[in-house]
């Protein structure tokens, strides 16, 4: 270890870890040694696959030391893929979603009821409700809510599109998927605040719906904060009904 760490030195590499400052003073001291690399291609790799969410450094390396492994032919095509996804994907016009074309295949399905939109946060959302194999409808993906701390104001987000699609569109509901947190909840009220003021094609009122909030299936109550108890309480289903499903 002691040479490890005059060989480091005189590199200056050694330096303390942010932790040092908030162990007790008698705890024995360590010192942390950075990631050296025998190859400028080798380290230069590592640091752009540690730029991705949830990777750090020791990953990047293991993933990196894997493609070291691959037929080059493997390699290629993996970066010719990625290389791909990124110049030639599309964002639907209609709602946003991400597609090879103008139309996402969601909203070019025929079999899919239209005049129902899912409003949701971001592509994550569809995917996870997609998922369920539970909807047939048709979404509208906002890119983000409202959130003024944050500096994200409506004008940064799709509400004015989906606004022009209601209008142009015969949409008989809207279900909105959001996070129930302050922000969701704002971006809600704002955008049936808009709805209210706007003129529809539909000659039958709007229906605007949420996701059920409440205990998650398998939960305990006593692990449950008070909001969602409340909101379980007031959103309480009939016996019959809840066991049907």
């Amino acid at each position: 270890m002691s040479v490890v760490r005059n060989k480091c030195k005189e590199r200056g590499l050694w330096k303390f870890p942010s932790t040092i400052e908030h162990q007790p003073s008698n705890s024995h001291k360590q010192y942390l040694c950075t990631m050296q690399f025998s190859s400028s291609l080798l380290e230069n790799a590592v640091n752009e696959f540690a730029k991705l969410p949830g990777i750090g450094k020791k990953t990047a390396l293991r993933l990196v030391l894997h493609l070291l492994k691959q037929d080059p032919g493997d390699v290629h095509h993996f970066s010719e893929v990625m290389s791909r996804m990124r110049s030639e994907i599309k964002f639907c016009q209609r709602c946003f979603n991400v597609a090879d074309g103008d139309i996402c295949s969601i909203c070019a399905n025929s079999m899919r009821k239209s005049e129902m939109i899912c409003i949701v946060e971001n592509i994550r959302d569809v995917i996870a409700i997609e998922s369920t194999q539970q909807f047939n409808g048709v979404y509208h993906v906002l890119g983000g809510v409202i959130s003024p701390l944050d500096g994200i104001g409506p004008d940064q987000l799709t509400i004015e599109a989906l606004i022009h699609r209601i209008e142009k569109e015969q949409t008989a509901e809207l279900i909105f998927a959001l996070n129930p947190t302050i922000q969701g909840d704002t971006t809600i009220y704002y955008i049936q605040k808009k709805l209210g003021t706007a003129p529809s094609a539909n000659a039958t009122p709007l229906r605007i719906t949420t996701i059920a909030r409440g205990i998650a299936f398998g939960g305990e109550l006593e692990y449950a904060d008070e909001m969602t108890l409340a909101r379980s309480l007031q959103n309480r289903l009939p016996v019959d009904k809840y066991v049907s499903r």
